[in-house]
């Protein structure tokens, strides 16, 4: 299943610190600016039941929890975004523009955790009832980097649990990341996430305004 109604369904991944969050920001304020009503949110998260997911998720404090809670939790999560958030807003014809979604789960359950991408994909299936974003922007960044930049942006003890893990786990996402990515490569747009911010935003644009123009979808402006 793809995107049901009329509306556009645009997700971004990455390890921690590739800097996909700022390009969320950046292509909300630039599809805004085309006339288009947009909606943007993230994941885990997104509404009031995904929002205290992400406390129990991210808190340092359950340093020890299993990974298959870590999995159902983060599934809980996203089943109620995608009925309360995504889906009644892409019937409405809107753009929705999505901080992860499905794929960070096989990345960092399937890949990360070890649990295996077929079986976090399949549980994925359930809870998203099928929804797929109509494209995805990897932001391809080494672990290593990434890390090195949280550091240094807000400081060693700042990291939260899933930031804090030890720098194999977060080579196994990026490896995980990459294989869905040569796994469906009409869907992903990978972008070396080195470039500057300004040339990623020139990337980022031109294809989404590809995919506005394949759509049909109109703007107040020309894309």
């Amino acid at each position: 299943m793809q995107t049901p109604g009329k509306g556009l369904f645009i997700t971004f991944e990455g390890v921690e610190g590739c800097g996909k969050t700022t390009q969320t920001l950046a292509l909300t304020e630039w599809l805004r600016a085309q006339g288009l009503s947009v909606v943007l949110t993230r994941e885990p998260g997104g509404t009031p039941v995904g929002e205290r997911c992400r406390e129990i998720l991210l808190d340092v404090g359950h340093a020890g929890m299993s990974p298959a809670t870590e999995l159902f939790l983060y599934l809980a999560s996203r089943a109620e975004h995608v009925d309360g958030v995504i889906k009644p807003a892409l019937k409405r014809g809107d753009v929705v523009i999505s901080d992860r979604f499905a794929d960070a789960s096989v990345a960092y359950q399937g890949g990360g955790r070890l649990l295996g991408q077929k079986t976090v994909g399949a549980l994925n299936e359930v809870a998203t009832g099928g929804v797929k974003p109509d494209v995805t922007f990897l932001m391809d960044l080494d672990p290593a980097e990434g890390i090195e930049r949280l550091v240094m942006g807000r400081g060693e003890g700042a990291r939260d649990r899933i930031e804090s893990e030890v720098l194999e786990f977060h080579q196994r996402v990026r490896e995980a990341y990459l294989e869905t990515a040569g796994r469906e490569p009409d869907r992903f747009v990978v972008i070396d996430a080195e470039l500057s911010v300004e040339e990623i935003q020139s990337n980022v644009r031109e294809a989404v305004g590809r995919l506005l123009g394949h759509r049909g979808m109109k703007t107040g402006r020309a894309v």
